[in-house]
């Protein structure tokens, strides 16, 4: 197809690769089996340029200041070549049982609600195989056992969270539906399955499938999407090793990948029975390996992904990976982080599929509903390379056809820098509670920035950016640049099929000078916090930096950091 005149100026001047506005927009691809109904709610965006402030282009030295490697690194958008309408989903978290009762905390609501991941999973982790939504503290069901072994058969007193707490230091079900609903996001519910083999009852999986199920029947359609279980295949999960003793039907002391898929059956029938009486449609997950096993390993673990497989018969509607990437509970260095950030998404992708498909089984959506790093020792997860792996995680589990992913977690505590959460739980020395950490603001400028459809990118000249493009339904690109080196880096974008506009936005977010490569701030635009750690205060309302697109569309990244561009459309 020819390019009219107009077009032609452009591309003389820009150097870019251009199709006439009067183009036809590719086709999407077919829905990837990874992603499935985790699509089924995608949604157009509209680009909305950002009040900005005038910035001349950068040519040797960023705006913020940052001289240039002086390097020829280009980054090449194709607008045409879409891999993927971007699922909602994709940017979910996990809140959790004892962070307040959420509803009360204005600023953590409103935070939130700025935010916007779509989906909050609850009750999130391990407690999920202890949660008893219905019952109150004190109020334990006669068939659970107050003590149960752990891995190595000592007994030990068990802790249970519960759906009707007293007091306000903990969440009920109810607050959790209404955090949900004041800031307008979704959810994500682990059911407990533990129950089912800890039970001391006749016929403890159908109790537990009947716990689940009228669950199900409480939530009346508010939640879409469920699982059974939480890391079950784990020798730390409540229910992996049980008291032979008290059992009434002959469980055996450890569970298999094959028990789980035939206990998942029992739930599954119960808990679609319950939706069905509702008129409503829900999505069952099934916990999953997410990699090939160890040597050190339970037989439970290296054989969980084939004999679940294989007994599952296809029922599980899509399957449920976790994965801390870095080394467990290792000084992890900041360039060994973000390798893992990049590289282990696609890995663990390729294992579920090669499992799937050596069992036998079909290929369904598969959900990351809990990641972060296991690096610790030097504040590595609540740095601004934390901010730089999330955005890395996020683009990597688009590239490779996530259908859904959830940041763990929204709060936690501060353990000398070893936090996992968001927010701070007010326990670090000068910073108040509910301050965002640095990835808040990488996740939501990525957010604010991105379209509706990632589109292929590639990087010349340059090992160390990770660059991932999108498009918006009306017609603006998108690219989000993270540099992984200790050198900012100038990069011109060449965009093909796209006739650009006037003018480009970004958002650029880097690190301070505190804590060696693992600083606990983020600039935004140069604006910072006004503590010892986290972002700026103003984050909603900084101004875009600008630039007109006249003489090409050029930015510097910063040394380990990232900017987050739009360029307008014709």
């Amino acid at each position: 197809m020819g390019i009219n005149n107009y077009g032609l100026l452009w591309a003389g001047l820009l150097g870019l690769v251009l199709v006439a506005p009067s183009a036809v927009r590719p086709k999407d691809p077919p829905v990837a089996p990874t992603m499935g109904f985790f699509l089924d709610d995608w949604q157009a965006k509209t680009f909305e340029a950002p009040d900005y402030k005038v910035a001349a282009a950068p040519s040797g030295r960023a705006p913020s200041g940052d001289v240039s490697s002086g390097a020829a690194v280009t980054v090449t958008i194709d607008a045409a070549d879409i891999i993927t309408k971007i699922p909602r989903s994709e940017f979910g978290h996990n809140a959790n049982t004892w962070m307040t009762a959420m509803i009360t905390e204005p600023v953590f609501m409103q935070h939130v609600h700025q935010l916007q991941p779509h989906i909050i999973r609850w009750p999130a982790g391990s407690g999920s195989d202890a949660y008893f939504w219905n019952r109150a503290p004190g109020d334990l069901p006669a068939d659970v056992p107050r003590m149960m072994p752990d891995k190595n058969g000592k007994k030990k007193n068990t802790m249970f969270f519960w759906g009707r707490p007293t007091g306000g230091h903990s969440a009920s079900v109810d607050d959790y539906y209404e955090m949900r609903r004041e800031t307008g996001n979704e959810g994500l519910i682990t059911v407990n399955y533990g129950y089912a083999r800890y039970g001391t009852g006749p016929n403890p999986v159908a109790t537990a499938a009947h716990l689940a199920a009228d669950w199900v029947r409480y939530d009346h359609g508010r939640t879409r999407y469920w699982e059974i279980g939480n890391e079950n295949y784990g020798d730390w999960e409540m229910g992996y090793r049980i008291d032979t003793t008290q059992n009434k039907d002959g469980q055996p002391e450890f569970l298999t990948g094959q028990l789980y898929a035939r206990h998942f059956k029992v739930f599954a029938d119960s808990m679609r029975k319950a939706a069905a009486e509702l008129g409503v449609t829900i999505y069952i997950g099934a916990v999953t390996a997410e990699a090939g096993p160890v040597f050190y390993e339970s037989r439970t673990r290296k054989t969980w992904n084939p004999e679940m497989m294989k007994e599952m018969d296809g029922r599980a509607d899509y399957y449920v990976v976790h994965n801390y990437f870095t080394p467990y509970n290792k000084n992890t260095g900041a360039a060994a982080i973000l390798h893992d950030a990049d590289t282990v998404p696609a890995a663990m992708m390729q294992y579920v599929k090669q499992t799937l498909s050596a069992s036998g089984a079909p290929l369904k959506p598969i959900a990351m509903d809990e990641w972060n790093m296991f690096a610790t020792g030097s504040d590595q997860q609540v740095s601004n390379i934390s901010g730089l792996f999330a955005d890395i995680v996020i683009g990597e589990a688009l590239t490779n056809k996530y259908g859904l992913a959830c940041r763990w977690d929204m709060l936690n505590s501060w353990d000398n820098g070893n936090d996992h959460g968001l927010f701070s739980a007010g326990d670090e020395a000068g910073v108040a509670r509910w301050s965002p950490r640095p990835s808040f603001y990488y996740l939501y400028f990525l957010q604010k920035m991105q379209g509706d459809r990632l589109v292929a990118t590639r990087v010349q000249g340059d090992t160390s950016l990770r660059a991932y493009g999108s498009t918006f339904s009306s017609g603006e690109v998108n690219l989000t640049i993270v540099n992984t080196s200790v050198t900012a880096r100038t990069v011109t974008v060449d965009a093909k099929h796209f006739v650009p506009g006037r003018r480009y936005y970004w958002y650029s977010l880097e690190g301070g000078n505190d804590n060696g490569e693992f600083s606990r701030r983020v600039f935004v635009n140069g604006h910072g916090p006004s503590a010892v750690a986290g972002g700026p205060g103003d984050y909603a309302t900084i101004e875009a930096w600008s630039a007109t697109t006249a003489g090409g569309v050029t930015v510097t990244v910063p040394a380990r950091g990232a900017v987050c561009l739009t360029v307008d459309k014709q």
